[in-house]
């Protein structure tokens, strides 16, 4: 029986892979709804190809720009604008899953909405675990929502860990966990040189094909840190359970560690449709159209321990996690004003992590109870991180 999937961010990299293998299983998905935020063009080219009911942008003008647009050539979509459509389209009940893939804060509260109606989520925003993971995954529980994890990394752990580990990990004969990074485009370059780091060369990732604020979380291994604590609140595993490894080549895509001595791998050439099919098939597997791993053209497998100094980043997020309460909202609202000002030539690419301490360092972590007070706290610290932009500056 064809599935109806409302894709959260179809016009971003991960929405793209997700429509790529509705095509290639017209038989088994159907579009039900498509968010595009301000991508008018690329929208209305997916509207018009995949005849979706509803589609969502960010405004009305936007909205109805797309909905003359569409009527134009015949096509009967729905365009809706605004926050509460991204929430109206995520929890409709025609809706059998939904693919979270807004990238940042901004996804949260439509996530939400499917969690309330118990949909089947595959979830690539981390985001809305780091900000809300608490209340989320209790949500989850309360509506027999299902949460499928999207990123490679955590996907990866989710294929090699036992069936039964929501008993507890350690239950299930499992050590800990082992995320791996790519390392990103600046993993050898000189730290004196990091300063002067462009956008432009921090967009270049050189594996992965990814949007501008999840490369520069890359190029910081802030996208690691938000991984280590949103794979806490997934498999729940404490923060001495997670282990962080540099894995240039992006094969191993993440690893379990049994306290046999055992360590289960799944690999994969990296493609982030392989993920995804496994996240739209579960518990089945079907063809992500992806290229094969060839294992004879692989000529090395190399790791490398994180140096966090270098990757000051990644030991914020860290010290996020074992803060707990409010600290990852805090954690990630800062990153996300700060990495959106080096993209604007701003600040330096090395006061990300300065503007992201100080946050941590200013803002109250005591947890907040609602996803309301939650969004509230992320306003606060959006707002004190705005504030030090303007004692850093761009170096060129």
């Amino acid at each position: 029986m064809s599935q109806n999937i409302t894709i959260l961010g179809s016009t971003g990299s991960i929405g793209k892979s997700t429509l790529a293998l509705v095509q290639a299983y017209p038989e088994k998905y159907q579009v039900f709804a498509l968010t595009g935020h301000q991508q008018i063009d690329v929208l209305y080219e997916q509207c018009v190809q995949y005849q979706p009911k509803y589609a969502v942008m960010a405004t009305a003008a936007l909205a109805q720009t797309l909905q003359q647009r569409l009527k134009s050539v015949n096509c009967s979509t729905d365009v809706l604008y605004g926050e509460q459509a991204l929430c109206d389209v995520a929890s409709a009940s025609e809706v059998d899953m939904v693919m979270a893939a807004i990238v940042g804060a901004a996804g949260l509260k439509p996530t939400w909405a499917a969690v309330l109606q118990g949909k089947r989520i595959l979830l690539a925003n981390k985001e809305t675990l780091v900000v809300a993971g608490s209340l989320f995954m209790q949500m989850a529980q309360n509506k027999g929502a299902t949460i499928l994890p999207v990123d490679s990394e955590h996907n990866a752990i989710f294929q090699s860990l036992p069936k039964h580990f929501s008993k507890g990990l350690h239950q299930c004969g499992v050590e800990s966990i082992i995320l791996t990074a790519s390392g990103g485009p600046f993993l050898h370059k000189p730290q004196h040189e990091m300063n002067f780091i462009t956008p432009e060369q921090a967009v270049a990732h050189p594996n992965w094909r990814m949007g501008q604020k999840i490369s520069v979380d890359s190029a910081t291994m802030m996208n690691k840190g938000l991984e280590v604590i949103e794979a806490h609140w997934l498999f729940g595993a404490k923060a001495n359970q997670i282990e962080v490894i540099i894995h240039p080549q992006s094969v191993i895509h993440s690893m379990v560690r049994y306290i046999d001595g055992s360590v289960l791998a799944q690999l994969g050439t990296p493609d982030m449709k392989t993920p995804i099919a496994y996240c739209m098939a579960y518990p089945e597997r079907i063809d992500s159209q992806v290229e094969k791993l060839d294992f004879k053209k692989l000529s090395e497998l190399t790791f490398i321990e994180p140096d966090l100094e270098r990757f000051a980043c990644l030991k914020l997020a860290f010290h996020a996690l074992d803060q707990a309460e409010d600290a990852p909202c805090i954690l990630n609202a800062a990153n996300e004003v700060a990495v959106a000002a080096f993209l604007e030539k701003r600040i330096a690419f090395t006061d990300i992590a300065h503007i992201v301490a100080s946050s941590l360092d200013y803002i109250d972590y005591k947890a907040s109870g609602s996803i309301e007070a939650l969004l509230e706290k992320d306003q606060q610290t959006r707002a004190f991180a705005q504030a030090q932009l303007k004692d850093y500056k761009y170096v060129s």
